[in-house]
C-alpha cells in the first residue's frame, strides 16, 4: 500500500488529488490546518487526517510523528500547499507581502520536505511533488508569445513558485534516490483565481496525479504541466 501526504488537501486541487489517489489504492493523510475541515474532507474521502501547519515547525513535526507511528514510512509527498498573495500594483507591495506569501509557498514546501525526508528515504519509490504554476516560469514569462506572461501581474506570487522550481532542481540533485518534480495543474477554477480557469479540478489535478504515482524509472528535476515539460 502506497502511503501519500498531501498538504493543503481539504479543498480544491488538494481534495482531488487525495480522490484520485485514494480511488488508486493509495493510503492519503490529508493535511490541513484547520482540524474541522480536514477531518470532514477525511472522511469524505476515505482519507486520514493529519493536522499541518506548513509555516509551523511544531506542527510539522507533529504529523511526522503522526506519520511514522502509523505508517512508519512515506512513499508520497505533495507539496500543495499554498496562498497567492496581493495582487495590486507594484508600487503598493511591501517586503511583509512577499513575506507571508513565501512562508507557505517556498518556506512551508522547505519545511514539510526537509522533515519527511527520513520517513521518504524509508520507502522503496519515495516520490515528491511540488505543486508550482506556469506562472514560476521564468522562460515563458520572458516569452511575449506565450500566454502566461500576460495573463496577471503577479510578482510576490510567480516568484515565489520560480523560488519552489528552483527547491525541486536542487533536493532532485541532491536525492538522485528519489523521483522529485514540480507540476503545473495548469489554469484551473479555483479559489486562487475567482473560479475564472479554463480546466476543472479534475483536469488540473491529473497531472499532480501522474507525477505522483512514477516509478523508480520516471523522470525527476522536471518541471511538467498535461501537455509536457514546461520551461523553467
Amino acid at each position: 500500500m502506497t502511503t501519500t501526504l498531501i498538504t493543503g488537501a481539504n479543498k480544491s486541487l488538494g481534495y482531488e488529488t487525495a480522490r484520485q489517489l485514494v480511488a488508486l489504492g493509495h493510503t492519503v493523510y490529508v493535511g490541513a490546518r484547520d482540524p474541522e475541515r480536514g477531518r470532514k474532507a477525511a472522511d469524505e474521502l476515505g482519507a486520514r487526517f493529519v493536522q499541518l501547519e506548513v509555516t509551523d515547525d511544531e506542527s510539522v513535526q507533529n504529523a511526522v510523528k503522526q506519520v511514522q507511528e502509523e505508517a512508519g514510512h512515506l512513499d508520497v509527498l505533495v507539496n500543495n500547499a499554498g496562498i497567492p498573495g496581493p495582487f495590486k500594483p507594484a508600487d503598493q507591495l511591501t517586503a511583509d507581502d512577499f513575506q507571508t506569501v513565501y512562508n507557505v509557498n517556498v518556506f512551508g514546501a522547505f519545511r514539510v520536505l526537509n522533515a519527511f525526508l527520513p520517513l521518504l528515504k524509508a520507502s522503496d519509490n519515495p516520490v515528491v511533488v511540488n505543486v508550482s504554476s506556469g506562472l514560476g516560469s521564468i522562460g515563458m514569462a520572458t516569452d511575449p508569445t506565450v500566454r502566461e506572461a500576460a495573463w496577471i501581474p503577479a510578482p510576490i506570487y510567480s516568484s515565489s513558485k520560480a523560488a519552489l522550481n528552483m527547491l525541486t532542481a536542487q533536493y532532485a540533485h541532491l536525492n538522485p534516490e528519489m523521483r522529485i518534480n514540480a507540476v503545473d495543474p495548469g489554469y484551473t477554477a479555483t479559489d486562487f483565481n475567482g473560479h475564472r480557469g479554463h480546466q476543472s479540478i479534475p483536469e488540473g489535478a491529473a497531472s499532480i496525479v501522474r507525477l505522483a504515482t512514477i516509478d523508480k524509472t520516471g523522470p525527476t528535476a522536471t518541471y511538467q504541466r498535461n501537455t509536457g515539460l514546461v520551461p523553467w
